[in-house]
């Protein structure tokens, strides 16, 4: 059978089938053009440092050759990009077919430079910078998703930050809260993690075959290499690693993987607490005109964005954390099962990015139902236990905690019964006066100015 043509319809991956138009922003980034393209700004910035390097007169350029230069990365299309496919089609080395299109494209007036270009790299000079470039760029479309969805959820846990609700520990009706408390812990959470994504410094290196600058001393000594690579290095925004072997160690990466996976874990928590909101009335879910939640039962609004957010986190997190333990073991000076690996970050990003949106899809379609949250506090007096307790504790009252619990410990309890306990203690009057004027749904001790 033939190939069937490219298409969402076609596409193995539902990363560029289904879910085609919500991974759309990420193909710039993660894609071979996008690679590509990236490993150009690398060796370009690489020519150009060596252009403005005093001690190698031998590469130098004019201020219009130099902007020529710039051009070549600048207006790096996908039809240089098809270019280098075919010229690796004959090398059969992806990095050298970048080299030799550099080449191609160098202008009359830099035609001296052509022996410079790639000038005593190796090739995972060239990748670990346009692989750290990647992931800045990936980052840039993520963290604003993922912000967005914090904000949104921040604003829900405000609008409900007084809205009483029954707290369930174990699965079991406890103390009361509120339901924009619960919210804001998981504003609290994420934004923490964000903080621990915001500062990693993506490391990268530009020192030769084994790290070492060897090709680079043997061609010009008087060239104080190590400081050249820092300021190619952190031109790109990112941090000199100054001790490695061929590759850079990928720790890093590992780091950022590391943390990206805990915020998508803090957002599967929140998935599945919003979804059991849902099932329990505290949430309902706005309904849509012209969608359907089942085949045969009309009446369903299903909670499948959260569903759906929470299995993408576990592709996006199997992803990365597969990356993030594999990365950083090379055998020796390298081998190459980093490259093939590091070839589906793409993925781990795509999946998160569908869950982030996902959820905040989800949140949009939420409105809180005060009826149900008060209708089930109002059935579970027995969590006013806990204060009446306390408060005799306080007073010295024996055996308080036994008390409460032979009243109230499997057994369904009232008002009416938790107010003749009250009325029947030996506590000071203004301590039973307020006691007495609790209910579940004005026990909420601070959760309202949480």
């Amino acid at each position: 059978m033939d190939a069937l043509p490219l298409s969402p319809l076609t596409a193995v991956s539902p990363l560029d089938g289904r879910y085609a138009d919500k991974t759309a922003p990420l193909r710039d980034v993660f894609s071979e053009f996008g690679l590509i393209r990236r490993r150009v700004q690398v060796e370009i910035a690489w020519l150009l440092a060596l252009c403005d390097e005093p001690a190698l007169p031998e590469a130098h350029a004019t201020a219009d050759g130099r902007a020529a230069l710039r051009a070549i990365a600048d207006g790096f299309a996908l039809a240089d990009a098809e270019r280098v496919k075919a010229i690796e089609a004959t090398t059969r080395h992806d990095v050298k077919a970048v080299e030799y299109l550099i080449r191609e494209r160098l202008p009359q007036s830099c035609a001296h430079l052509a022996e410079f270009v790639h000038f005593a790299c190796t090739s995972e000079d060239i990748n670990n910078m346009a692989h750290a470039l990647q992931l800045r760029d990936g980052l840039a479309i993520l963290r604003p998703a993922q912000e967005a969805l914090t904000d949104a959820l921040a604003a829900l846990a405000d609008e409900t930050r007084a809205l009483p609700m029954l707290a369930h520990t174990h699965g079991q009706p406890a103390s009361p809260t509120t339901l924009g408390k619960e919210l804001a812990v998981f504003v609290h959470r994420l934004r923490r993690e964000a903080a621990q994504i915001d500062a990693i410094r993506l490391p990268a290196k530009m020192n030769g075959a084994v790290g070492n600058y060897n090709a680079h001393l043997a061609a010009a000594p008087e060239v104080d290499w190590p400081a050249l690579a820092r300021r190619v290095i952190e031109g790109f925004g990112l941090g000199q690693n100054p001790l490695t072997t061929q590759i850079e160690s990928h720790d890093g990466m590992a780091e950022l993987f590391d943390a990206l996976q805990r915020w998508n874990t803090v957002l599967l928590d929140l998935d599945r607490d919003i979804w059991l909101y849902v099932s329990m009335r505290y949430l309902r879910q706005k309904a849509v005109p012209g969608e359907v939640g089942s085949s045969t039962m009309p009446h369903k609004i299903n909670p499948i964005d959260f569903e759906n957010s929470e299995g993408n986190i576990g592709l996006a997190n199997a992803i990365l954390g597969h990356l993030a333990r594999k990365l950083p073991v090379s055998r020796m000076q390298r081998d190459l099962t980093d490259s093939t690996a590091i070839r589906n970050v793409g993925a781990g990003f795509a999946y998160s990015l569908i869950a982030v949106q996902s959820t905040r899809r989800g949140l949009g379609r939420m409105t809180p139902d005060p009826d149900a949250l008060a209708a089930d506090l109002d059935r579970n007096w027995e969590v006013l236990a806990e204060p009446i307790q306390t408060v005799m504790r306080r007073h010295g009252v024996p055996n308080a905690y036994e008390k409460l619990k032979a009243l109230t410990r499997g057994h369904a309890i009232d008002q009416a019964a938790i107010h003749a306990f009250i009325q029947s203690l030996d506590i000071p009057a203004a301590d039973k006066a307020r006691l007495l004027a609790l209910t579940p749904a004005t026990y909420i001790g601070l959760a309202a100015g949480k």
